[in-house]
């Protein structure tokens, strides 16, 4: 009985929680005119006045989305600068990463617990505490005001690591001594061996790092000055309220990437948090 009631609580509250993203949905199938007046007193201002709650429009049209596909470039720009941070953070943090977590869960080198300790503190600092280091090195490189200076920083993150860093660690030992003794070295084990039976933390760490990245905010606002640089982060908040229509629908289609992501990659994530976890 317990448990009946706990999952319909559950139930009700991810429906509660779904009520925005519905609000949204619905909103992008209304006319420019009738949202003007569901959000006249955002609009216009003044305390006295209220918003009008409408979850279904009166008159269902796509007018914003052709408007925003024919007469909205700007929107595709920063769609298109949203995808090569995003792509260019995951690929980095692969190329990057990958080799760094396997060097610590199967080599020993001196100095190997304090250097993971390192990346240990450096995954738990917020940004906020980093981003003047990482301003003035990024000035330094001549690097601001370019799609590199939101890459670079975050492809080079430390969470990544600790993440296949759990998945490689749980490599039985035996396999790695069997492939040694015939005649394998450290390289060919690493992607023969090592990037196939981590491919589940690999691929956790692209749908968790995806989440993130697709809707980067702090390093973009701080970096980019240039607003045909901008991620869809900046640019659907800098979007006039003259055009709202045109704000519900670019933000309908900028979830339309995590939704599928989280639908594809949600068994690999459960798999890869869950493992992560457990091999600890």
């Amino acid at each position: 009985m317990k448990i009946k009631c706990l999952k319909a609580a559950l139930y009700i509250l991810a429906l509660v929680m779904c009520i925005p993203i519905l609000f949204v949905l619905t909103s992008s199938l209304m006319s420019a005119s009738e949202l003007r007046d569901t959000f006249h007193a955002v609009l216009e201002g003044g305390a006295e006045k209220f918003i009008i709650w409408r979850l279904l429009p009166q008159e269902p049209s796509l007018r914003s989305y052709v408007e925003i596909f024919l007469d909205t470039p700007s929107f595709f720009v920063a769609y298109w600068n949203t995808v090569k941070i995003t792509v260019g953070i995951l690929c980095l943090q692969l190329l990057v990463g990958a080799p760094i977590a396997w060097g610590f869960a199967q080599l020993s080198f001196p100095g190997k617990k304090v250097i993971l300790a390192f990346y240990i503190i450096l995954m738990i600092l917020p940004f906020q505490i980093r981003m003047l280091s990482e301003y003035l090195l990024l000035q330094k490189l001549n690097l601001l005001d370019s799609l590199w200076a939101v890459i670079l920083p975050s492809g080079f993150s430390t969470f990544p690591i600790f993440i296949m860093y759990n998945f490689f660690k749980g490599i039985p030992r035996e396999i790695l001594e069997a492939a040694r003794v015939d005649g394998a070295n450290e390289i060919q084990i690493f992607f023969r061996m090592g990037l196939s039976i981590g491919i589940i933390g690999m691929t956790s760490v692209v749908v968790i790092g995806f989440f993130e990245y697709w809707s980067i905010l702090e390093q973009p606002m701080l970096f980019l000055n240039n607003k045909t640089l901008w991620p869809l982060s900046l640019n659907i908040p800098n979007m006039r309220f003259e055009n709202i229509h045109i704000i519900f629908t670019s933000a309908v289609l900028a979830m339309i990437p995590s939704v599928a992501i989280f639908v594809l990659g949600q068994e690999y994530l459960e798999k890869g948090i869950t493992g992560a976890v457990i091999k600890r």
